[in-house]
């Protein structure tokens, strides 16, 4: 195992040894598309998958959309934009002075710009809006990566903690509301044993989970965080994440 296949590792023995298990079952069986190891992995398929999503009333209904960057999920992205809506996605790792761009399908086109240029984190960096926190539109629906899911809504992503992160922020500011879908896309392979996965206070369960051939609704019945716990962060993501002290003081007055 590489030094990179080694990152986020020790925050959840459980977790770990999840993750691990799905990295390895993606790429062993060749499912996966490129090294699936520390990331949301990408997989084949994932176009099928993100047109799963669009079936959802949920989706169909959405003008705003928020989704992960991660690469399994730039179907999503595209779709979104295809189909009319505006999307907010965060910069990878949140490594940036700003946590999110915009992606406004009116503007692109005016701008001459194809949506397959902003699919990806790298055109949608060259393209998109910088955008704080809070100065998001209130969201439709919210797409995250996952590494791992249950049937029953659990979910881990890769270990870092930045969906939750951003979902925590969300939830503070009035931007994510208790009744909006939580979904994700995903490799079959991904969809684990119920006790898998262990759900801490922090984690967004699921409510829909798409894989290239079904819709999996989870009715879920663990429940949903609430507002941002600004003491449940670590140091290391104050340290890593540029934004981070500067959002609190301002959120907190």
């Amino acid at each position: 195992m590489t030094i990179q296949q080694e990152r986020w590792k020790g925050r959840n023995t459980k977790k770990d040894e999840l993750r691990s298990r799905v990295w390895q079952q993606l790429q062993d069986t060749r499912a996966a598309v490129g090294n699936p190891w520390s990331t949301i992995p990408d997989y084949v398929g994932a176009e099928l998958a993100a047109e799963q999503l669009t079936k959802l009333d949920a989706w169909q209904q959405a003008r705003i959309v928020k989704c992960n960057p991660d690469r399994a999920q730039a179907w999503v992205r595209l779709k979104a934009l295809e189909q009319g809506k505006c999307v907010y996605t965060p910069i990878p790792e949140l490594v940036k002075e700003f946590p999110f761009l915009f992606l406004d399908p009116s503007k692109l086109e005016q701008e001459g710009i194809d949506f397959k240029n902003v699919m990806y984190s790298e055109g949608a960096l060259q393209y998109g809006e910088k955008v704080d926190f809070e100065d998001m539109q209130v969201m439709d629906i919210c797409v995250v990566g996952c590494v791992a899911v249950t049937e029953s809504g659990g979910r881990t992503g890769k270990g870092a903690g930045f969906a939750d992160l951003e979902m925590g922020i969300f939830r503070e500011l009035g931007i994510l509301s208790p009744g909006t879908p939580v979904v994700t896309t995903v490799h079959n392979i991904q969809v684990v044993a119920q006790d898998s996965i262990v759900m801490e206070s922090h984690d967004a369960p699921l409510n829909w989970i798409a894989t290239p051939d079904r819709l999996i609704q989870t009715h879920t019945q663990y429940p949903v965080p609430g507002a941002m716990d600004w003491t449940a962060l670590r140091t290391d993501q104050f340290e890593k994440i540029p934004f981070l002290s500067e959002l609190r003081q301002r959120m907190q007055g």
